[in-house]
């Protein structure tokens, strides 16, 4: 297979998801035109540049760093259509009307590379429909190309071909979108709406339908099949909001129009009350206002009976929560039996949606592995729902539903297909197993894709009922124990790197687990090329990946704590050090491969390793002000170390330190945490060597293969006993003048104003004269002292408690 070499991209429409493809894009280096008619009035690419300015307020954030918007080239077809002959890759996402979008395609297909793959982001038009008229030569480079909404942050994107697509063309796009822009790629057959739309919005109709035949109201809904049921927190109308009610009845609009013969037919009607909020403009949060509405911090949801907005807060019964804790098997069975609504509701919703995949299955994926796929990733489910099935029990479950169809109970009279319970499946238990996942059509269970691209994932996303690597116990152990294991990826050639996996807690350091981390790179000095502290944490979906180590555990440091007060816990802070310094110096490269937060300890371990990969959603900071205290295991020593680096590359004066000390002070003062990797680069927390990963699924491979690089290289760890200049008394000065007003205008309290006086003296070197030279052992001390005395205060102490007890910071 050649190489589909990408230079640049178009995107065509620059309205909600256009715009926002361009701009994961270009968190993903790729260059990008962003093309749009021309204005009216004003600068031709007048609606670019109003979309690219959209996309700095917009919350989720869809680029790593905002000033990155500055890499989007706007575009018109007036003026820069012969622009499209630069690009590789065209990607079309202007709004669902299938004559406009023939309508650009007249326009734009003429100008378009003889080698370019051209995509729609439609989310669920006919792609062999919109694919009319074009030559042979194009139909073969034309496929969809389905991103979810938010684009960076939503891991599903449906790649669908029509019978004219080459084949060869659909596993280059697969391997750039899995690797480069890092997604979970799913091909999706070219029927309405595809797999996740299809299921999901099935699914949000079927949970209207239920709701209203039980007489529950939307907030009490949401809190019962949002993250109860392992699913998203905006659960079912809140995501209705968020997706937008006109788009959501739009893809309802495109199941009316195409799916006639469904024998779920009647449950694709609008409901009511949709087409009402539609009707009045109410069209969800872009608009202020759908099955919810804020007034003030207030969040109020609709009432259709009173056809105005009530006060929130509806919740799951005590009884059915418990419920929802117990076993699959046990949960489903109790849902079925139990006389309450709520239960009643859940059963159903449940009930129809096995149904429905049941019935749909052949038709509208491959196997059943890419449905499981496409509604927990473009839905945000914990499994999917052929998982959830087979998990409580197949058989069961399917003569449950079974039943319920015949006693009129389900939303269609339409049976089972016979493969649920004769042959394969049956004898199986389920549609998932170690040969694969069940495809109707061919009537076999078909194998994973075998594209090189997953090579390089050594734990593929996990499918219940599937033989997978378990990140848990795969490979050959070294020693394992509560705090941490030590292994090897056993296979040959992949087995000369040891990986770390914490075991504690948010992967928690307390005293226990930092002499473990210890014996694993002594082991790896012994015998092996490198360390690699990995977390299996990072693979589970439905969240960013992560957490990669929530820091130090304070609350195996708190019987020391009991016993010798302030001054008890020293020992503890010290060996933290002590494991850093370890880490820093080893002699082989210990290499970090972060994703989720990484915040204070784990931050600090970051910042002290040979190298760092992080993924892209890696969110980093040294966050210990939120309990009164400040860092202490090496991150101000290293903010200290690498502002001295960098102003002596340049030329700088011992005077002029504090410039470069600056946003290490501020960040750690404000306990800033990045939004990105990306972003985390442009705080100081990762170098511009380092290596940043689009799809979590590969940071394991990047990170052996950095370690093995270093190892080849000849790595050493840096000379030890280097001392430095600071920048001193003066800079200290300087910066509590500015705390001082910030203190007096009431903007931050008295304690606030201590801790950040202590992060200040630290940061800079000491009550010792501008420039004056120390080594690391120095700045550790301070760093030490100033932990204790703070640990000592009253107000520290609140801070540590109430942040123990609630989970959320003290403002004391």
């Amino acid at each position: 297979m050649s190489n589909l070499i990408i230079r640049k991209v178009a995107v065509l429409g620059a309205g909600v998801m256009g715009a926002q493809i361009a701009a994961h894009l270009v968190n993903a280096k790729v260059p990008v035109l962003l093309f749009d008619l021309p204005a009216k009035e004003g600068p031709k690419n007048g609606i670019v540049l109003k979309a690219i300015d959209n996309l700095r307020k917009l919350s989720p954030a869809p680029f790593g760093v905002k000033d990155d918007a500055q890499f989007i080239q706007p575009a018109n077809y007036d003026d820069d259509i012969a622009k499209l002959a630069e690009c590789d890759v065209v990607i079309e996402a202007i709004a669902e009307r299938m004559d406009w979008k023939h309508d650009l395609y007249r326009k734009v297909s003429p100008h378009l590379a003889p080698h370019a793959v051209f995509a729609s982001n439609t989310s669920g038009l006919s792609i062999t429909e919109l694919s009319q008229g074009f030559s042979d030569e194009l139909k073969a480079r034309f496929c969809g190309v389905h991103f979810f909404n938010p684009p960076r942050y939503m891991h599903l994107v449906e790649l669908i071909p029509t019978t004219h697509t080459r084949p060869d063309i659909l596993d280059q796009l697969e391997t750039f979108l899995t690797s480069v822009v890092g997604k979970g790629v799913v091909r999706a057959k070219d029927t309405p709406n595809f797999i996740a739309n299809r299921v999901g919005i099935f699914s949000i109709l079927a949970t209207i339908a239920e709701a209203a035949k039980f007489g529950l109201r939307y907030d009490e809904v949401d809190d019962l099949t949002g993250s109860r049921l392992g699913r998203a927190k905006s659960a079912t109308f809140r995501t209705a909001d968020v997706v937008g009610l006109d788009t959501m009845a739009h893809v309802i609009k495109t199941m009316q129009d195409n799916l006639a013969d469904d024998p779920f037919f009647p449950v694709y009607e609008t409901p009511a009350v949709l087409a009402e909020l539609v009707k009045k403009g109410a069209l969800g949060q872009k608009s202020g206002a759908g099955f919810y509405r804020k007034d003030g911090k207030t969040i109020k949801v609709l009432d259709p009976q009173a056809g105005d907005y009530v006060e929130s807060g509806a919740k799951a019964d005590e009884l059915v929560g418990r419920i929802l804790k117990r076993p699959p098997a046990e949960r489903l069975k109790l849902l079925r039996e139990s006389d309450h609504k709520q239960a009643q509701f859940l059963w159903a919703i449940f009930r129809d949606v096995f149904h429905y995949i049941a019935v749909h299955l052949e038709s509208i994926a491959d196997n059943a592995r890419d449905l499981d796929f496409a509604v927990r990733w473009g839905f945000g489910w914990n499994e999917g729902p052929f998982e959830g099935w087979q998990t409580a029990g197949w058989k069961q479950v399917a003569e449950w539903v079974r039943d319920d169809i015949a006693a009129g109970k389900a939303l269609s009279n339409a049976p089972l297909p016979a493969w649920v319970f004769d042959g394969a499946v049956a004898e199986k238990g389920g549609v998932h197993t170690a040969e694969g996942s069940w495809s109707p059509a061919a009537k076999r269970f078909a194998p994973r894709s075998s594209l090189a691209v997953y090579d390089k994932q050594v734990f593929r996303a996990p499918l219940a009922g599937e033989a997978g690597r378990d990140p848990k116990t795969y490979g050959k152990t070294l020693f394992e124990n509560d705090g941490l294991r030590a292994w090897v990826d056993d296979r040959a050639g992949e087995n000369d790197v040891v990986i770390v996996s914490f075991r504690s807690k948010m992967n928690t350091m307390g005293p226990a687990l930092l002499d473990s981390l210890v014996q694993a790179i002594e082991l790896a000095e012994q015998d092996y090329k490198g360390v690699v502290i990995w977390q299996p944490t990072s693979l589970k979906l439905g969240t960013p990946g992560g957490p990669f180590s929530a820091g130090a555990n304070l609350e195996e440091a708190l019987p020391a704590f009991m016993k010798g007060g302030a001054k008890g816990i020293e020992p503890f802070v010290q060996k933290f050090q002590q494991t850093m310094l370890r880490v820093k110096y080893a002699n082989v490269p210990v290499v970090t491969a972060v994703s989720g937060i990484a915040l204070g300890g784990g931050c600090e371990l970051m910042l002290q390793s040979a190298k760092r990969v992080a993924h892209v959603e890696s969110y980093v900071g040294l966050v210990e002000v939120g309990v009164g205290l400040l860092p202490a295991g090496g991150g101000l020593k290293e903010a200290a170390l690498r502002a001295a680096e960098a102003a002596s590359a340049v030329g700088a004066s011992a005077s002029d330190l504090l410039r470069f000390l600056q946003k290490s002070f501020e960040n750690a003062a404000t306990a800033k945490v990045s939004g990105s990797a990306l972003e985390a680069r442009t705080m100081g927390y990762l170098k511009p060597s380092d290596t940043i990963v689009f799809n979590v699924f590969e940071l394991l491979d990047v990170a052996k293969k950095e370690a093995r690089a270093l190892s080849a290289a000849g790595y050493r760890p840096p000379l030890r006993g280097a001392q430095v200049p600071v920048a001193g008394r003066s800079a200290i000065s300087t910066i509590k003048a500015q705390l001082v007003n910030l203190r007096d205008g009431r903007l931050i309290s008295e304690h606030d104003y201590l801790i950040a006086s202590r992060i200040a003296e630290t940061i800079c070197g000491g009550d010792v004269e501008a420039g004056s030279m120390v080594d690391e052992a120095w700045l550790l001390t301070l760093e030490r002292r100033a932990f204790i005395e703070l640990l000592g205060t009253q107000k520290t102490q609140e801070r540590i408690m109430g942040m123990l007890q609630t989970g959320k910071p003290v403002r004391n």
